[in-house]
Order: C-alpha cells, then structure tokens, then sequence
C-alpha cells in the first residue's frame, strides 16, 4: 500500500523524492518522511504526520535538506498508528541502516524480540523497524556487504515487503529488496531512481528493471546491478514504458477522478482496438487459439474491489453468450477455502495495479493446482503480469485516483472481447452475430462520450443528497453487478453508508431499512427484468423512499413511478454496463465535492493494496 521512492545521481536529491512521493500519494497519506545523504555525511531524516505537504512545507520543498542521495515513503498505516514516529524511514540505532518498506512482516513480533536480547531498542510500533534492525545485526555480525545483510534477513522475514535501504559504509548508494510488493528501478544520464508505482519517476525516466521476487539490487549513479537469494549478480533487461507523462498529470481538472472518468472513451477505444483486426477480434497475442479456448471447460474469475464487480459482469456475459459456466470468486477467500477447480478451467485475475496481494496469492493457488491461468491487468510488467500464463493488458494508462473508474471500464471491455471471441470459438454464436457485437462494441466509447456531455443534471441532484445517510442501489442480472460497483463508488468517496442489493431480495430483510426520504437507486438496463425491478421500487417508495432511476431511452413510463431519471443511449443488453456505470460515477464525485471532501484520497483507503 505505501509508496517507496529512491533517488541517486547529480541533481538535488529531496525536490526529486518529493515530487515521486506527490504521484505515490494515493497509496497512502497518514504520514510522510525522506531520508538525505550528502557526500560522506550523516543520513538527515525529516518525518511528519499527516499528508505530504505538511512534510513539503517542513523542508522548504526539499531546497532545506542537501544531498543527492536519499530515500523516501508515503504511509498507509499497518503496524502502528499514524505518527511521527511510527512514520518512514527508520533507522538502526546508530544510524548505520536507514530505510523505507513497503508491505507487512508478518513474524516482526518474533523477529524484534530476538533483537531485543540482541540489545537493540525501538522506539515506534512499525514491523518495519524490526526489519532496518534485523538487517544491521546481520551486517555487524558477517562483516559483509550490504547485500550479504539483505540476504540472511530476506530468508528470515515472512511476509510483503519492498524495501529500499541505505547504508552508512555505502554513501550515494541505495539497496534493494523485493518478495511480494511492487517495486520498479530506473535509469537516465548518469542518475538511478527507485519506485513503487510507474508515476512516480514517469517524468525523469522511461527505461525502467522490474526487480523479481526475492531479488535485490545494489543502485549506484545510473548504474544498477541485480543479484538473487544467494547474492549471484544476474542480468536484467530494461523495458520502456509507452505511458504519455502527461496522462498522469490533471490537466487542468480539480480532481484525478474527474479526469479520469472524461478519459473513458479513450481508454476504452484503445483496449479494444488493442485486439481488433479488420473487424475481427485477435487474441492470438495473448496466446489464446481456438483449441485452447475449446478446450476450456469452465472460468474462475477471482478479484477484488471494483475488479469483482467487473467479474459480476462477465459471469452474465460469459455465461449467456459464450455457453461457458463461470464462478465468480473474491480474492481474499479464494485459496483460504481450498477451493476446487476443474484441470481444464481458466482462472481469470483481473487487477488494475496487477500487484493485488490477494489476486497475486490466487494466481499462484490456481498455478499451483495446475490451472491455466490469465490476467486482465493495467501495468505492464507487474507481478499478476509476469506470472500468468495468458495476459490482456487493459489500456487505461496511468490511474491515479483511489476510486478507479477508466480502469474498471477497461476490464469490462476486456470481460465482452473474451466472452464474444469464446462465444465464436466455441460457434455458441454465427460468424453475423460475431460481426454484430463487435460493431456494437465500437460504439461503446461515442455512447460514453454522450453521457459525459449531459452531467449537469445529475450535479444538481448530487447536490441534493449531500445529508443522506443511507442509499441503496437495487437491479436484477446485470444491473446488479452495476448496482455494486455504483455503491462502491458512493461509500468510498463520499462515506455516506451505502449497500446494494439484488432487487429481488429486498423483502427477504432489507426493506426493512427503508424509511421516509431514504434514497433508492434502481438500475433498469435489462429489457426481460425492467417490470420486475419497477416493482419492487414501487416497494421501496410505498415506505417512504425517494427513488432514482436509471435506464435507457425510450423507458419514459419509469417517470411514473420515480423521482429523480437518468437516462442512457440503447446498446445490446450484454453491454449496459459500461454506460450504466458512467452516471453512478459521477454521481459518487458529485456528491463527495458537494460534501468538501477529498475525492482523490478517500480516509482510510489506498489505490494499490499490496498487503493482506
């Protein structure tokens, strides 16, 4: 969860590491804290409770702290409470080991009470100090090299980590350490830099290492040398990221989830013109031929978050056109049930970051069990990436906001390619009704763009329920899956309670709940289920509630029945989702604005969740 930033080479090294840190802010923002070396003198470390500027401010921006080595670390609070003391970096206790991690150790306890009989004292309640520590009592009691420390405490913590160290021996080099959480290393003109996310060192470099699984990495001045477990130095291939600097900047928006959802169209565009070829679908790339896919018996998508909801989705899409049977997991119980899976499935992981510590454990259980697997992710080279045996990279670029919005499009237009091109391998669909979807599907992103054009109206009634306390969104089938996804996006942002239900189970205890100006959302997308969900909204508002309802043209008579309508152009019923999902998005924004609070960085939350 927390971003980690490094910097070695000519220039200043904290302007650098604070302006890493402001992209990494939406990975954690309880606290703050650089750690600066210059020359042959004392690490400076500077720490502060609390968001990035406080640390910004106390530093005069970087320009009060010299030196053109250093470390830095945004915090999501695990161990410990959000302080000043538990913030990054720390220390050994004469200094001789600085660093910044990212992850959670999960024997620390036993870990620091060896070190306390070792004689060493801490002074927060971070896992992270037990770990600076371990590594400096390794290093006094070898004599080795940074690298021989990093080792033997490697193979002695269980747990995620990522870890960016500074030794005092080794002045103007940072070591590095990865099991589990993500990291990127990179380099340009004689200078080094150290990362969590792609964001962070976008605007200095493009060439980047992706440091494996229980590697690490010794980071000289534009120089980087690799080694494994047992400290053999290995080759790396750099890789260039084609993401636009440009995209991970506002642009002129008072929010990144703002921007974010106006660049839909295109990212959406973009995924599926990545697989589209003279009006056919190709998903050879991704090494998927018609006699793998035939051979497919049943799909296991497994995700968290808003990538579930996409999962949702896909069981309808799948299911119904393709013929496939589909189960829908959620991450974090997946390999806690020892689940059983057929050796001729596919396991589908859909995650944006694609270093999702839950979704990553998945894959490896699906591995493990000998199931082929695929990964529908954004960052092109993470952990899910590199470890499945099939990938779709989704093209959203960077996204910066906590709440996701281009990214879950994307995987829903990444769920549709795969349904229809499974669908017609599997001739469950004609070569017309082949070419039909994927003509639809090309008109998706214009659909969108209307409805971006048309969203005054929901910023008056968004306006309206900045005092709510409690919404509900209801839809059958796939307006279901919408109805989660647009809760989501309500509760995260704007932490107004928020619970969505299949419509048809409202009487079976949830009704219960409504009561005079409770403000129900109904989803009606579906043509076969739009009475039946209007039937249970009359329900709810014969108990008082307000109702609003969203559907698409043409369903005029639903005036009749609710207060407040939102209306979407017409596609196949496969997929509504994309569009149905638009307006709830920016009903979340809207009202989280109107309630003056932080769209970007919800409390409590963070973008990429890298620990358990």
């Amino acid at each position: 969860m927390c971003g980690i930033v490094g910097f070695t080479g000519k220039h200043q090294a904290a302007p650098i590491l604070l302006d890493g840190l402001s992209r990494l802010e939406y990975r954690g923002y309880d606290s703050a804290g650089i750690a600066i070396r210059d020359g042959e003198k004392e690490t400076e470390v500077i720490k502060a409770k609390g968001r990035l500027k406080i640390l910004a401010e106390k530093t005069d921006h970087g320009a009060s702290v010299p030196g053109t080595c250093g470390i830095g670390h945004t915090r999501w609070a695990t161990h410990g409470e959000p302080s000043t003391a538990n913030a990054h970096p720390h220390r050994s206790d004469d200094g001789n080991v600085t660093a910044v991690h990212n992850g959670i150790i999960e024997n620390y306890q036993e870990l620091k009470e060896k070190l306390l009989r070792k004689g060493y004292v801490f002074h927060s309640s971070t896992d992270t100090e037990v770990a600076v520590k371990l590594v400096d009592y390794y290093y006094k009691k070898y004599e080795g090299t940074p690298v021989d420390a990093i080792n033997h405490a490697m193979v002695r913590i269980r747990g995620s980590y990522a870890l960016a160290l500074m030794f005092k021996d080794y002045p103007e080099e940072i070591f590095a350490a990865r099991k589990d959480s993500p990291m990127i290393l990179g380099t340009e003109n004689g200078e080094s830099y150290i990362a969590s996310d792609v964001p962070a060192i976008l605007k200095y470099t493009r060439n980047v290492y992706y440091i494996g699984n229980m590697e690490m990495a010794r980071v000289k001045k534009g120089e980087i040398t690799f080694y494994n477990l047992d400290g053999e130095e290995i080759e790396k291939q750099s890789r260039v990221i084609e993401w636009d600097a440009e995209a991970a900047e506002k642009a002129g928006y008072e929010h990144f989830m703002m921007k974010e959802i106006q660049e839909q169209p295109k990212a959406v565009e973009d995924t599926l013109n990545s697989v589209l070829q003279d009006g056919s679908l190709n998903l050879e790339e991704m090494g998927f031929t018609e006699e793998i896919i035939n051979n497919i018996s049943c799909i296991y998508i497994v995700a968290c978050g808003s990538a579930w909801h996409v999962g949702m989705t896909a069981q309808y899409v799948i299911e119904d056109m393709a013929g496939i049977p589909v189960r829908v997991e959620v991450a974090s119980e997946f390999r806690y049930r020892k689940p059983l899976l057929d050796k001729n499935g596919l396991v589908i992981i859909i995650s944006q970051s694609g270093e999702t510590a839950d979704s990553l454990a998945a894959l490896r259980e699906a591995k493990e069990k000998g199931v082929r697997t695929l990964a529908v992710v954004n960052v092109v080279g993470s952990s899910i990436a590199r470890e499945a045996d099939h990938v779709f990279y989704t093209l959203a670029g960077p996204e910066i906001s906590v709440a996701t919005t281009k990214a879950y499009s994307t995987q829903l237009m990444a769920s549709y390619i795969l349904a229809i091109q499974f669908a017609f391998a599997k001739k469950h669909i004609t070569e017309e009704q082949y070419k039909d979807y994927i003509q639809e599907l090309e008109t998706i992103p214009g659909k969108i763009k209307r409805i971006l054009e048309d969203k005054e109206r929901l910023q008056w009634f968004a306006a309206k329920q900045v005092n709510a306390r409690d919404v509900f969104f209801i839809g059958r089938g796939i307006d279901y899956a919408v109805s989660l996804e647009g809760s989501l996006k309500m509760k995260e942002i704007s932490y107004i309670h928020s619970e969505a239900y299949p419509a048809g189970e409202l009487k079976h205890g949830t009704i219960s709940l409504i009561e005079n100006g409770t403000l129900v959302i109904g989803v009606l997308t579906q043509p076969e289920l739009f009475e039946k969900t209007v039937s249970n909204m009359v329900e709810c508002k014969s108990r008082g509630a307000y109702l609003m309802g969203l559907t698409g043209f043409g369903n005029y008579n639903i005036e009749d029945t609710v207060d407040f309508t939102v209306y979407i152009p017409g596609t196949d019923p496969h997929f509504t989702a994309s569009l149905a999902v638009v307006p709830l998005q920016l009903l979340g924004y809207y009202v989280s604005v109107a309630r003056g609070l932080d769209v970007d960085k919800p409390r409590n939350l963070a973008k990429s969740v890298t620990v358990e």
